[in-house]
């Protein structure tokens, strides 16, 4: 896999994304000083988010339980405030490309991806909640440049499904570990369930931490990890969501070195040698199984996404693939069903921007992300 110049192999250093996320609190010029604290830290890439609240938030949308404790009160209006514009977005990727750096993007909606393209990322990172949201990743697939897709809050089959959509990308596709809690706990890091993730793929896999520890990601490269994602900031104690899971410039230099100075190990040879005595040897490896834990649970309903409409639907017309995207929170059809979605008609009227649920469509549509991995169902 190569992003840019940067190749991203065993023979090659691990490569390090600083996910520079909303941590720039919506100021154009702190985005850019954090591009060269990244760079100054040592990190290959810089990542940002790109997203339009309107596009993002449906008027259901809530607040994850970490946003609230942040002290955030309106998630559109919390998105709102974080927005960077395109010019904005272009400066970051200037300035990484001063640094020799790569940037990437995290793309929310399908119907921004024209806008990143434009933009000229080097390649693009899916949240971890958009493992279902089969558009997206189809959309970004589509671009042709290397895909990053994390897999937090999410389980095995859905990892495998996600695979399948992307099938057609494979040598230019990673898997990243991730678990959706902010921050971390070191017990609930779960590092060896990337070696589950390279087993069943064969793809590159890595870490996307949210621990604020500076040795797991070193942790991560000794069993293979090619790949790690961690939140810079400027201040862990600045007000915002993602603040608090993020490390400060001089403990994100650290991380970085200490990554560096690992002995790179095998995923497929440590995978094939695990068992529960190595296992237990350290605490943030977990079980090495994927599993959504219990505190990513608030994360999954609340950052996943629902079909949604892009224009109104009076009852009876048809309901057509390009009369759909997909907005938060995931509390109705899951995007995994956009196909079967398509071509149905609207049990009643309704209204742009409001999550569809399955009695919204006829004749009815069974949620599969309720209703757990059937291969009927998801084509398994």
């Amino acid at each position: 896999m190569q992003i840019g110049q940067r190749e991203i192999s065993d023979d090659a250093p691990v490569y390090i994304i600083a996910e520079v996320g909303v941590n720039h609190d919506g100021d154009p010029q702190k985005a850019v000083d954090l591009v060269d604290m990244a760079a100054s830290a040592g990190a290959d890439a810089v990542k940002v988010q790109v997203f339009r609240a309107e596009m993002l938030m449906s008027k259901t949308a809530t607040l994850a339980e970490y946003q609230r404790d942040a002290g955030e009160a309106d998630p559109a209006e919390m998105l709102r405030r974080l927005e960077l514009d395109e010019d904005s977005l272009a400066s970051v990727i200037e300035r990484a490309r001063g640094h020799g750096m790569q940037a990437i993007g995290t793309v929310f909606s399908p119907g921004i991806v024209r806008t990143a393209e434009a933009l000229g990322f080097d390649a693009y990172k899916t949240a971890s909640p958009d493992i279902v949201n089969k558009p997206l990743l189809e959309s970004l697939s589509a671009t042709g440049k290397p895909l990053i897709v994390s897999t937090g809050a999410s389980e095995l089959w859905e990892v495998r499904r996600a695979f399948k959509w992307l099938d057609g990308a494979r040598e230019r596709l990673a898997l990243l570990q991730c678990v959706s809690c902010y921050p971390t706990l070191p017990e609930e890091a779960s590092i060896a369930a990337m070696l589950t993730l390279h087993a069943m793929s064969g793809l590159t896999v890595g870490y996307s931490d949210h621990t604020t520890e500076e040795d797991t990601g070193a942790l991560a490269v000794s069993i293979g990890a090619r790949i790690l994602e961690k939140h810079l900031t400027y201040d862990p104690l600045a007000f915002g969501p993602d603040h608090g899971a993020s490390l400060g410039p001089e403990a994100f230099a650290r991380y970085c070195r200490a990554a560096r100075e690992e002995r790179p190990g095998s995923a497929a040879e440590i995978g094939e040698a695990m068992d529960s005595a190595w296992l237990a040897s350290d605490p943030r490896f977990g079980d090495g199984q994927k599993r959504v834990l219990d505190c990513e649970k608030d994360v999954r309903r609340v950052s996943r996404q629902s079909l949604a409409l892009l224009r109104p639907k009076k009852a009876g017309e048809t309901i057509n693939r390009n009369d759909l995207t997909t907005m938060r929170p995931g509390t109705g059809l899951s995007p995994a069903l956009i196909d079967e979605a398509s071509g149905r008609k609207a049990s009643c009227d309704l209204q742009a921007g409001v999550i569809l649920t399955s009695g919204d469509v006829q004749p009815p549509l069974e949620d599969i992300a309720k209703i757990g991995p059937r291969a009927g169902a998801i084509g398994l």
